[in-house]
């Protein structure tokens, strides 16, 4: 799917048809988490904060842990 984004006021906006917010089980209060790998946008709603706790935890450790050798890589 190709979208454009909207002007709202000052900002921009991105329009999500109903259907694929029904999909997501997503409606005006669902809070979404918004992140960037500084290529792409994620969009995905926030379920369970202790999961998502626990995720980024594991993460952290693994950059610690890797970090460098990972950057390494990557290069």
């Amino acid at each position: 799917m190709i979208k454009r984004l909207t002007r709202h006021g000052n900002s921009l906006a991105l329009v999500i048809e109903k259907s694929v917010l029904d999909l997501l089980k997503i409606d005006a209060d669902t809070p979404l988490d918004i992140s960037t790998d500084g290529k792409m946008l994620m969009i995905a709603p926030v379920r369970d904060k202790k999961r998502r706790k626990a995720f980024e935890a594991a993460l952290r450790k693994t950059n610690q842990k890797y970090g460098r050798a990972l950057k390494r890589l990557a290069d």
